[in-house]
């Protein structure tokens, strides 16, 4: 996410390095390679401009106040501050307040509107701990109202539809009745799309929202379509007065421009941000977090808030002491990597990580990076997974054969986990693992 932007900008910083204090000449340089980055990334070369000025009057005001702050590290500063302003500067939360709650899905066909709603009825199903009903208010793709009816499974929440009507607006108002007779506190309509902007899907829209007086209506805008999604949020909220925007596929070759030019342009938040298909891939957009990952800086807290939501009090105080006895066995292995798995994307997880976005830039991390380890596991009896020590050559090869991966790569397993399980018995006797699970409480 961002890699061409984040490249760009710590060309521009460069310019700064081995400089004892910013200049005239030194910031002037940076600022045209900061302007650069940002028209490179499908921002408005006007907002581009607009935002440059902003800092180059910022760090030519500070190039003598703050002595002891390198050039470097000041202009970085300063650039995260204009950009999370950009964005919007804090986080704008979701209206859900009514008997029941309603909220429009809008955008463009492909935009990702119906897994977007997938993903927001497990958001308020986990996070907000609420009943929601999804909609099928798209009678036109045929495949949509299956679409939702899957989602729909698949996060444990109801899909009200109608096949046979093709009218969107009583859809909705009689799904609304429903929701009231059957406690469902929030309402998600998952509306039409089209390939590009017309005045029936406009009327369609604008009809549906005067209907049913939506408590928060949402436009789904696709981050990887740049400066054409602004053009195209612009266009809706003159018609429909939308509350906020959701940037989806923040996962593939995003350039950034949406993001970074959407609430400027607009003047409407984002408010969430998505990646990925996986249903629990779904954050509120935080602009600072944003600025700093767009800068390379990574978002550490969205990485623990991400590994809290998994965090077990009970479950981390058993293994504890098994770790604490050197019982840690395969079994709890498998527990611990189902649990990572569950916190998202992996990539995009590492990419949180302070340093790690470069580093693992170039590196194809996927959801199958644990496939091999559970296939080996998996392969194991039930003995075997909870006594590591049992583990011979005779069984070894055994288990070489039912995970279809040779006897070389069993042993390098193998060999890796009594490497951790030895540093995390070692860890736990020094009292490291009883303070860590202390700060992770108290960040509760």
């Amino acid at each position: 996410m961002f890699d061409s932007l984040q490249d760009r900008m710590e060309s521009a910083f460069k310019n700064l390095k081995g400089e004892a204090k910013l200049t005239e000449i030194n910031v002037a340089q940076s600022i045209k390679e900061i302007r650069r980055a940002l028209v490179g990334a499908d921002v408005n070369y006007k907002i581009a401009k607009e935002f440059t000025d902003k800092i180059k009057d910022e760090a030519l005001g500070s190039k003598n106040v703050l002595k002891s702050v390198k050039p470097g590290e000041l202009m970085v500063k300063i650039v995260m501050d204009e950009m999370t302003e950009l964005m919007g500067g804090q986080a704008t939360g979701i209206n859900i307040k009514g008997n029941p709650g309603i909220v429009l899905v809008a955008g463009l066909q492909g935009s990702g509107k119906t897994t977007f709603s997938g993903k927001l009825a497990l958001f308020l199903k986990e996070k907000k701990s609420k009943n929601p009903l999804l909609v099928a208010c798209d009678v036109y793709r045929p495949a949509a109202i299956d679409q939702l009816t899957v989602l729909a499974e698949q996060v444990g929440c109801a899909v009200y539809k109608e096949p046979e009507n093709k009218n969107p607006v009583e859809i909705a108002q009689n799904a609304i009745a429903y929701a009231k007779g059957h406690s469902h506190d929030v309402v998600i309509i998952d509306t039409a799309g089209r390939l590009a902007i017309d005045e029936k899907m406009m009327t369609e829209i604008r009809n549906i929202k005067s209907g049913i007086e939506p408590t928060e209506t949402l436009f789904v805008v696709d981050s990887m379509t740049g400066q054409d999604a602004v053009n195209t949020a612009l266009a809706f909220n003159d018609v429909i007065d939308y509350d906020g925007v959701v940037l989806t596929k923040l996962d593939g070759d995003t350039r950034g421009g949406a993001a970074l030019s959407v609430k400027y342009t607009v003047g409407k938040p984002i408010k969430f941000a998505s990646t990925g298909e996986k249903l629990n891939t779904l954050d509120v957009f935080y602009p600072e977090r944003m600025a700093q990952r767009i800068l390379g800086m990574g978002d550490i807290v969205s990485f623990v808030e991400k590994a809290q939501d998994q965090f077990d009090e009970e479950e981390a105080k058993r293994l504890e002491k098994k770790i604490k006895r050197n019982k840690f066995d395969y079994n709890d292995f498998l527990q611990q990597v189902n649990q990572i798995k569950k916190m998202g994307d992996l990539k995009s997880l590492m990419g949180m990580i302070p340093g790690m976005g470069k580093a693992i830039k170039d590196i194809d991390i996927n959801d199958g990076a644990f496939s091999k380890v559970e296939s080996i596991i998996f392969s194991m009896t039930p003995e075997e997974r909870g006594k590591p020590d049992l583990l011979n050559m005779s069984r070894k090869r055994r288990i070489a054969k039912g995970c279809g991966h040779n006897i070389h790569e069993i042993n390098m397993f193998v060999k890796q986990f009594e490497q951790m399980r030895k540093m995390m018995t070692q860890m736990s006797k020094g009292k490291g693992m009883e303070r860590m699970m202390q700060q992770m409480q108290q960040r509760r």
